[in-house]
Parts: C-alpha cells; sequence; structure tokens
C-alpha cells in the first residue's frame, strides 16, 4: 500500500489500472485545521484511462476519530464512500466543477490529497455523535450526559409567541 497521493498522468497505458492508498494520522497532519486528526482507512482507486481523459472512481472505507456532539468525547465513526473524478487535459488548470478536473498537458501527477479530504469528510454525518447500544441507550460519557440534564430546561419551547399571530393571519387567508 502507497502513502503517496499522486496520480501520474502520464507514461501508462490505456485500460484499467488499480491503485490502494492508505490513509492515517500522517494524512490528517497534512491539514492543519483538520477537525479529524486520525484515521485508519483504505482508499481503492480504479483508473480508467483513455486517449481524451482518465476517470477515477475512489472507494474509501475505514473508521476517522472524531468528537461527538453531545459529550465531547472523541469516537470512532466509520467511513464508507464512493466518488468518482473525471480529469481532462486542457490548456490551465481549473477544478472548477467538483466532479471534473482539467489540467494542463505539461503536467504528469495530479495531487488528489486535497480531494481525498473532502470525500472523507463529506461521508461523515453533520451531527456526529456515539451510537447507541444494543439496548437503544447512548454510549456517551455518562458523566457528560447528567450534567447535560441538570442544565436542561424544560418547557421552554412550548411557551406561547405572540409575534408570530399576524404571520399566521397571512398563511390562514391563503
Amino acid at each position: 500500500m502507497s502513502r503517496s497521493y499522486l496520480i501520474t498522468l502520464n507514461g501508462f497505458e490505456e485500460g484499467h489500472h488499480s491503485y490502494d492508498l492508505e490513509i492515517t494520522r500522517e494524512f490528517f497532519d497534512l491539514f492543519e485545521e483538520s477537525e479529524i486528526r486520525e484515521g485508519e482507512l483504505v482508499a481503492v482507486i480504479d483508473l480508467e484511462k483513455c486517449s481524451s481523459n482518465i476517470d477515477l472512481t475512489i472507494r474509501i472505507s475505514g473508521k476517522v476519530k472524531v468528537c461527538c456532539d453531545r459529550c465531547l468525547e472523541m469516537f470512532d465513526h466509520p467511513v464508507e464512500c464512493e466518488n468518482r473524478l473525471l480529469v481532462r487535459v486542457g490548456k490551465v488548470f481549473d477544478d472548477s466543477d467538483p466532479e471534473v478536473i482539467t489540467v494542463p498537458s505539461s503536467e504528469h501527477e495530479l495531487d488528489i490529497k486535497q480531494y481525498l479530504y473532502e470525500f472523507i469528510l463529506l461521508a461523515l454525518p453533520i451531527q456526529r455523535l456515539h451510537p447507541d447500544d444494543d439496548d437503544g441507550r447512548s454510549t456517551c460519557n455518562p458523566v457528560m450526559l447528567q450534567k447535560l440534564g441538570e442544565y436542561l430546561v424544560e418547557g421552554e419551547n412550548d411557551k406561547y409567541d405572540s409575534r408570530w399571530d399576524e404571520l399566521k393571519k397571512l398563511m390562514d387567508n391563503n
């Protein structure tokens, strides 16, 4: 398995090629502001080279360590995703289309680490919580859950807010 995130664009025959990349803590260290600091993932890159373009199918699987939004403890979150990139040869570099990259004919390699990072982030849910156990109970830190329960204000959402009355009248007229 390789840790190089460079895909060679020239020098290989047309047809199907495959690469396996290892994604570990060192990968996430390349991104200073990353919310992910650790992970154990494998990226399988299937490359189909044609005369005018290179079609990349990237499958990433493994786990990353993320912070729980509820109890703030780190936990392993599974990652499974498949994404596609089409690489075309052109005059200037252009990655404005998220699925099509144009590289100048003078370029011999494409660095895909930023794309891998974005694919991993997009595979994670917006809200990241410890998974529930087999009985449906949270596996979050029980001390933190108890503290959260102490500060929970009940019934606050049930209060009547008269500011919405005029809007409700407009909606009722339609």
